[in-house]
């Protein structure tokens, strides 16, 4: 049997926002300019941060100390152009005040949880730790399944939970979802009214419940690897550039910062679903993300049938925006 095509929850969201900007991104490959500084901070704090995991260490000093080592390393070549040394102190102070805040809340508990899942380190750990998801496809002219990945930073046990963790600059782009503790009422209403209604334009919190969906089912199928059908599963971002959560004394010269997980499994799972399953599902999302995927292989990359909320939400700050043929026959016209 052949592999079926692979597509990526990142990518899938991209599709979101514009499909003109997905075939950019990933079909021809094309890089957009990325001027955001605090990704490359996290990606520094992530990788140290999942170093200490990796050791097996449990004791909070001893993963904070592993993990402040290790991205002393990494910002010693960090060459991004700060304005002036003092600037560049102050970031670096930033990180290593949240990796403190990290390690008290959930880091220690969350590397516990590692050890006692009695697994290797790199089935376990990443950073960028690849989980799957298989689907169903319509089967027409196109392929019968398609394989989506998304990834996490470390998968741990909490409670009765397996837990899949990614790290994240903020939780910013959830809007609405940061905000509510289940999927019925509103969250429900906001992912069918991006599909179903013109006056509503949620690529980011709708890509999140892609992701979710697809991180969830890839935590099953790690889960019973391992061995742990009992458990559930259950996806945690935690953001750790949150300038909102970060208090600066310059008299004292001092950062100190906390840091807030948030589950998008509640917020994603169908309670009516899960009832009948008990396992944690939402068959709107899952119907709407083959519906997406399916779009995709067809190379459906025209944003026509939707460009007055891509041309006002996406295009100001998309990087293929200058070069883009559908932003300029917009932009560009003669009258007569």
């Amino acid at each position: 049997m052949s592999e079926p095509p692979t597509l990526s929850a990142d990518g899938l969201e991209t599709y979101l926002h514009c499909p003109r900007r997905y075939e950019f991104a990933h079909v021809h490959g094309l890089e957009a300019e990325d001027d955001d500084s605090s990704r490359d901070r996290v990606d520094l704090l992530r990788e140290a941060i999942c170093e200490a995991l990796r050791s097996g260490a449990t004791d909070r000093e001893r993963l904070e100390a592993i993990a402040a080592e290790r991205l002393s390393e990494l910002w010693a070549v960090h060459d991004e152009p700060f304005h002036s040394r003092t600037q560049r102190d102050h970031e670096r102070a930033v990180l290593e005040a949240v990796l403190e805040a990290y390690l008290e809340e959930p880091g220690a508990d969350h590397a516990a949880g590692i050890d006692r899942l009695e697994a290797s380190a790199s089935e376990l750990v990443g950073p960028a730790l690849p989980l799957a998801s298989a689907r169903s496809l319509p089967a027409e002219d196109g392929p019968d399944r398609v394989r989506i990945d998304a990834d996490v930073d470390y998968v741990t046990l909490e409670g009765a939970s397996l837990v899949g963790v990614r790290f994240v600059p903020t939780l910013a782009p959830l809007g609405l979802l940061r905000y509510r503790s289940d999927w019925e009422g509103d969250v429900a209403a906001l992912f069918v009214d991006h599909f179903d209604s013109g006056e509503v334009f949620e690529p980011r919190a709708v890509g999140a419940l892609f992701e979710t969906s697809v991180v969830v089912d890839g935590l099953r199928r790690l889960r019973d690897r391992l061995g742990l059908e009992a458990k559930t599963c259950r996806y945690v971002q935690v953001p750790l550039a949150d300038r909102n959560r970060t208090a600066v004394n310059w008299v004292q010269d001092t950062v100190d910062a906390t840091v807030e997980p948030t589950d998008l499994t509640d917020v994603y799972v169908d309670h009516h679903t899960y009832a009948m399953t008990h396992e944690h599902r939402n068959e709107t999302v899952a119907s709407r993300l083959v519906d997406v995927a399916s779009d995709v292989l067809a190379e459906s990359f025209d944003p026509a049938p939707r460009w007055d909320e891509i041309a006002t939400e996406s295009c100001p700050d998309c990087g293929y925006a200058v070069g883009c043929q559908d932003r300029l026959a917009a932009e560009v016209r003669f009258d007569g």
